[in-house]
């Protein structure tokens, strides 16, 4: 008979703060607007995981203990997309976009390598935090509930504050602000648009503004566009609501998100899960929380035994399908080099 280690205990942490004490977990996002601290992950295909905790403490990100994660090797990471498929199907939302059926369409891929039976996603945090810092990184571990993820996510998804709500879609990516193309800043605008619509649909009348709209922010080893969408939520509207308009993330669907939706089902091979979802906190006592767009985000399937991540692009008329491969390898090349160990936490150099 095979061992199996210990299941790790159920933990969140969201930058320096840290959760622990499992009390509940529920998929009602009602939940969200009663009391306590919760942890909460959506799915991109729709699953709610919202974990309420005890105690919730200040604690900065441990520093990584040499072994306390093994990765998969560099070679070992499979896609769902490979090159020809990924360029094919770039190809083919362009023709959607010629004949008129979408603007814009996010297109992802799924990658997949083995993953040691005790992996601990924490661990993987803590050297997310050194070597590819996110304003959004955490971690949530419910692995009884399935839940296991790290994520270095640099893109606010929702922020609320009361009945304040703001959302800061990131589109357009280079290594340098130079790289930025007339095509990225087109994108970001649309994306734009679909957002002021979601948040109008359980905001105020009139309250939906945009403070930021195409700023260039630097992360490592990149750089992104990223605009402020901000509105006010309407009598009634709370978390449930607010999900409902908002959910998935426009900037990782398309415009109209209902015709992008459909695209990406036809055109993708493999379920996103937690990428390109929701992941984040909400303190239902303060009526305050953070959702972050599930990107560069890793997560264990344990039924599988591997660790997945996943990385894609937007794709418009003005898209050269060999240039959105790439920008997919761009996202994606600094933190599985995290994640396969080739890079020296001590000294912050990759190998």
């Amino acid at each position: 008979m095979l061992h199996q280690p210990p299941l790790l205990p159920p933990l969140a942490r969201f930058g320096d703060r840290v959760a622990t004490g499992l009390l509940d977990v529920t998929s009602d996002p009602a939940a969200l607007d009663s009391t306590g601290f919760w942890a909460v992950c959506a799915d991109f295909e729709g699953r709610l995981t919202c974990a309420r905790f005890a105690d919730v403490r200040e604690e900065p990100v441990p520093m990584p203990v040499p072994g306390d994660w093994r990765g998969p090797a560099a070679g070992e990471w499979t896609s769902s997309l490979d090159r020809a498929a990924y360029t094919a199907a770039v190809r083919r939302i362009r023709a959607y976009i010629a004949a008129g059926e979408v603007y814009q369409a996010n297109l992802c891929r799924v990658l997949s390598a083995p993953v040691a039976p005790d992996a601990d996603v924490d661990a993987l945090t803590a050297l997310l935090a050194r070597g590819n810092p996110a304003p959004y990184a955490g971690t949530i571990r419910l692995p009884q509930h399935g839940v296991e993820i790290a994520t270095a996510s640099p893109e606010l998804f929702l922020r609320r504050d009361g009945r304040v709500v703001d959302s800061g879609p990131i589109k357009g990516t280079g290594r340098t602000e130079a790289d930025l193309l007339e095509k990225d800043y087109a994108e970001n605008v649309m994306i734009v648009d679909l957002v002021r619509n979601d948040l109008g649909r359980v905001s105020t009348t009139g309250s939906v503004t945009v403070p930021d709209l195409c700023a260039v922010e630097k992360h490592p080893g990149l750089v992104h566009l990223v605009s402020t969408v901000r509105g006010e939520l309407g009598d009634g509207a709370g978390w449930p609501e607010l999900l409902a308009a908002a959910f998935p993330p426009g900037s990782v669907t398309g415009a109209p998100k209902s015709s992008a939706l459909r695209i990406i089902e036809s055109l993708e091979t493999a379920p996103r899960g937690p990428y390109c979802g929701g992941i984040g906190w909400v303190d239902a006592d303060r009526g305050a929380g953070e959702l972050a767009v599930g990107i560069r985000t890793f997560w264990i399937d344990r039924a599988e035994g591997v660790l997945r991540f996943g990385t894609g692009a937007g794709i418009t008329w003005g898209s050269d399908p060999e240039g959105e491969w790439r920008e997919t390898e761009l996202k994606a090349s600094r933190l599985l080099a995290i994640a396969s160990g080739a890079y020296e936490a001590s000294g912050g150099v990759f190998a």
